[in-house]
């Protein structure tokens, strides 16, 4: 019997640890990642809260998700606030947002429940506090902007390559026996899909030693447009050869169809391409999360 106690303030979130494969076996549960912003939902007969991963209530900027919990009694709720854009979740578009003062396009998945009227869950099965999460959605009808994560039993890796082609960012796997830790743990495991492709290297940041940074382009019929840039994934060594590399071709001006300022830039001719693997294209059209792999000449 589960001890009846007051509702706790802001609980810290259970974060999973990165895995490169999904585990398998009947005791996993596996549930698409979401790109978006971990937001913990506290529910007390009509008041709420909603707090950042950090711990801060942002509730103004989620009212209207707040609002559409139209429950009673008290609830804790673990989920994620989204905007969904192209199919897909889209974190850019939800800074853009969230920058906007807008709520319009806000959608809430909830995955986890943590607190239900007066009984502290967290020591309860992942399995069982998902089902007590679906029997409030169920219980209320509870209707978008807030949404009830789904899951699937037993084949990660399933799930895993249909997220990737579908160019989601992952999947969470979770230990179905297992409680609630406000701690990093292998109980959730996180796998994400990464793309990876070649762009023309338009010019770089120095460093004293090699390079601090490479901007990229991307040949698009006859213009070359600017995608960003990369600034990890390379060794000191690895820099040193890339800087004595990208020196033989430097270019007094940038070779991009719609020139960007950049005042720490040196340009170079578009003779070598990077290969790079990003999360995603932002929607100002940017490489994001993105990280180096090679250089090669064209």
């Amino acid at each position: 019997m589960v001890k009846r106690t007051e509702m706790p303030g802001f609980i810290k979130p259970q974060l999973a640890t990165l895995r490169s494969k999904a585990p398998s076996g009947d005791k996993w549960i596996h549930e698409i990642k979401y790109d978006g912003y971990r937001v913990q939902l506290h529910l007390d007969r009509g008041k709420a809260k909603a707090f950042t991963r950090n711990g801060l209530n942002w509730i103004k900027r989620f009212s209207l998700i707040a609002s559409a919990f139209d429950v009673p009694g008290q609830a804790i709720i673990d989920g994620e606030v989204v905007v969904v854009h192209g199919g897909r979740t889209n974190f850019s578009e939800l800074q853009a947002e969230l920058a906007r003062g807008d709520q319009d396009r806000l959608l809430y998945y909830a995955f986890d429940l943590l607190w239900l009227d007066c009984q502290d869950l967290r020591k309860r099965p992942q399995i069982e506090r998902t089902a007590m999460l679906r029997g409030l959605f169920d219980s209320y009808r509870l209707e978008p902007p807030v949404l009830c994560s789904e899951h699937l039993v037993g084949d990660g890796q399933q799930l895993f390559e249909h997220a990737r082609k579908l160019n989601y960012e992952g999947i969470i796997s979770k230990n179905m026996d297992a409680p609630y830790r406000s701690e990093r743990t292998e109980a959730w495991l996180k796998v994400k899909t990464v793309q990876r492709a070649k762009f023309p290297v338009i010019g770089f940041i120095k460093d004293p030693t090699g390079v601090a940074a490479l901007y990229l382009g991307k040949q698009q019929g006859k213009e070359l447009v600017y995608m960003g840039k990369v600034g990890t994934g390379w060794s000191r060594t690895i820099s040193s050869q890339i800087r004595k590399q990208l020196d033989t071709v430097v270019s007094p001006k940038s070779k991009l169809t719609k020139p960007v300022r950049k005042p720490k830039a040196t340009w170079v001719e578009p003779s070598f391409v990077a290969d790079v693997e990003y999360r995603d294209i932002t929607s100002e059209g940017l490489l994001r999360a993105s990280s180096f792999k090679g250089l090669s000449r064209k």
